[in-house]
């Protein structure tokens, strides 16, 4: 269009839409009772990519770093720049070259013997877990990374024979769990003992989440730093069997970014598996509990867990346990995010 003058209009530019307010963003409504499935938080993605070779080559170098001449049993000429055994060395104690060491060193374990992987472990002294992480880094890196990406990953679910298993225990917290760590399934009893991470929407139900990112964590694990390693190498172990897991690379991503301790512990590479422990931990309404974890593996290849606490009889974590579960059953499973606020009924 234009005027009489002959010049053209101006048509105003749309106005770009502000964006929301985030004071005013709808709150997610909180979970009432949870039994399985992690719950739809939307997560951003933290992107790391979790390198085979910088993974083999890191951990080499951690393991030979802890073990001095003295220890391998070999003797010590002059002055040493860096602690722990030098390449040649290890390669002496594996029956290797030392240019093979090396090129094993530098992350390369394709090709590599099932004899000279048994020869490193037993050269580096690895414990049964260590030796497992081996042989999953050197699994990992057979296949071609872009054939193992384009695998399509299948996500594990609880059986309801199994739920019904964790649902019959309902005088000991029991749960299934995923090697991320995330409890699919849980009983009312463990639900009320974790009432501190079911009441957070942002740990979803993830135990690593928990233990690094809520403030109430560290009340609830009596020995936080501990449980906090088991937790750091069980995450660990599930890098180096599944490194292009995405939802563990973000999980792992998630909590580098998000917290300092996590980051100085997965650098130590240390490793963990859960099988059997005993766990003190200090829930608001009953006090202290010491407990016997056990940890189960489901034999279908799934990679689930049935994790159960219990008590030796006529103890106080027994007494606890009880009066939890009474709390849990006149309460409900929508108040246990209310956990926090009862109060102590224990006797001292």
């Amino acid at each position: 269009m234009r005027d009489r003058r002959g010049r053209r209009d101006q048509v105003a530019a749309p106005t770009p839409a502000s964006p929301p307010d985030p004071g005013l963003a709808p709150r997610p409504r909180p979970r009432e009772g949870y039994r399985q499935g992690t719950p739809p938080v939307t997560r951003p993605a933290y992107p790391v990519v979790m390198d085979n070779q910088d993974a083999v080559s890191a951990f080499l170098r951690s393991r030979r770093g802890r073990i001095t001449p003295e220890q391998a049993g070999l003797p010590v000429y002059g002055l040493r720049r860096v602690p722990g055994l030098r390449r040649g060395e290890v390669a002496t104690l594996a029956g290797v070259s030392v240019e093979y060491y090396t090129r094993l060193e530098r992350g390369n374990l394709r090709g590599v013997s099932d004899s000279v992987l048994d020869a490193l472990a037993q050269a580096l002294r690895l414990d049964d877990n260590e030796r497992v992480y081996l042989y999953d880094l050197a699994r990992a890196a057979g296949p071609a990374p872009g054939a193992r990406a384009r695998q399509r990953a299948v996500r594990p679910t609880v059986r309801p024979s199994v739920a019904r298993i964790v649902e019959g225990m309902p005088g000991m917290p029991a749960c299934v769990m995923n090697n991320r760590l995330d409890a699919l399934a849980a009983n009312p009893l463990c639900r009320a003992l974790y009432a501190d991470m079911y009441a957070d929407p942002t740990c979803g139900a993830n135990v690593a989440r928990f233990a690094f990112l809520t403030a109430a964590a560290r009340r609830f694990y009596v020995d936080w730093e501990h449980m906090a390693r088991f937790a750091v190498g069980a995450l660990r172990i599930e890098a180096g069997r599944n490194p292009y897991d995405r939802e563990l690379s973000n999980l792992i991503g998630e909590l580098s970014t998000r917290s300092e301790d996590f980051r100085v512990m997965w650098g130590s590479h240390d490793v963990h598996v859960f099988r059997q422990s005993t766990k003190r931990l200090h829930h608001p309404l009953v006090g202290v509990l010491e407990l016997d974890q056990e940890t189960m593996s489901l034999p279908d290849g799934s990679g689930l867990s049935v994790l159960v606490y219990s008590a030796p009889s006529g103890t106080a974590a027994e007494d606890g346990l009880k009066l939890l579960a009474s709390w849990s059953a006149t309460t409900g499973d929508d108040q246990d995010a209310d956990a926090t606020s009862a109060p102590s009924t224990r006797r001292p």
